[in-house]
């Protein structure tokens, strides 16, 4: 007997104004969704089925806080009543200094603050759209990922129908900000630093001088296969609780060699035992800088005695 064809998705791309909707809507499209933007709530039934006809593709619907009849207690039980159709909520969040930053690059105003301060405006949409934040089946904060990156992540999560959920190895900068789309970071900061290793500054986790260097640790060894044998435990778990992302974060203080060096491990090692993981360098590409490098306290001659008496 022929397996029974899943229903097509219904995506409601909501969130804050700002924070990348109209990328995001682009990106589907591409991906071959059929997408509308600032549907006003009450043709939203009649856009997913079109009448009588059976919807046969994804469908992706753009609303925030300027669609008519936006009510974000009662969106979440609208799409979950519209037969036929694998309802989800994506919610756009980013943080309030570059939600400002790219208002004050566009002009534009805020749709809550027509003649007050953005921050104003921004303050009050995260309070109104609270509901459907908590209600959200994903949540993508766009602080730190360019519009590539976005498209990127979209097309992960999107790009196709396959039922395995989506796994993410990143690697970050402490000093540039935690990761925040990490549903478990891990903490690299106590191994020794290449940084101070002249001939392994300006090269990077990805290259084998800095793995030989870290392995030469003892501790390194020992971290990999505790984080391996925990995650192999722990991923299955969270898909089976109903999690389709997992993001799996590694940090350093600047992001370029034991955090990489440990994405590009552990990603392996999943591979091996059977997982499919997307990797991801989100501070790969900035300069060594050794005021960046440099802990609290100590000073950069310091850091290096410290690390050629290891």
């Amino acid at each position: 007997m022929p397996e029974a064809r899943r229903p097509p998705r219904l995506l409601l791309v909501t969130g804050m104004s700002g924070a990348g909707k109209s990328t995001v809507l682009d990106a589907l499209e591409d991906l071959g969704w059929d997408v509308v933007d600032n549907l006003p709530a009450d043709l939203l039934g009649e856009f997913v089925h079109s009448g009588t006809t059976c919807r046969t593709v994804p469908a992706a619907v753009g609303m925030d806080v300027r669609s008519r009849g936006f009510d974000p207690h009662a969106l979440h039980g609208l799409i979950q009543a519209i037969p036929g159709v694998q309802p989800e909520i994506l919610y756009l969040d980013c943080a309030e200094g570059e939600l400002l930053r790219r208002y004050n690059e566009t002009r534009r105003l805020h749709p809550l603050a027509a003649d007050r301060p953005a921050e104003d405006g921004i303050a009050r949409e995260r309070r109104l759209t609270f509901p459907l934040r908590a209600a959200a089946d994903s949540v993508i904060d766009t602080t730190d990922l360019s519009p590539a990156e976005l498209r990127d992540e979209l097309r992960l999560r999107y790009g196709g129908d396959s039922d395995q959920p989506v796994l993410t190895v990143v690697s970050f900068a402490f000093a540039r900000g935690i990761s925040r789309t990490a549903d478990l970071v891990f903490d690299l900061r106590f191994l020794p630093n290449p940084h101070w290793i002249d001939e392994l500054r300006p090269l990077t986790g990805e290259q084998p001088e800095v793995l030989g260097y870290l392995r030469a640790d003892p501790a390194w060894s020992d971290m990999i296969e505790r984080i391996e044998s925990l995650l192999i435990d722990w991923i299955p778990r969270y898909w089976a609780a109903g999690k389709s992302y997992v993001t799996v974060a590694f940090g350093c203080t600047g992001g370029r060699h034991r955090s990489v060096a440990a994405a590009v491990e552990i990603a392996d090692r999943l591979r091996n035992a059977g997982f499919a993981p997307n990797v991801r360098h989100r501070d790969l590409a900035s300069p060594p800088s050794d005021t960046i490098e440099r802990h609290p306290g100590r000073s950069a001659e310091s850091e290096s005695e410290g690390e050629l008496s290891r």
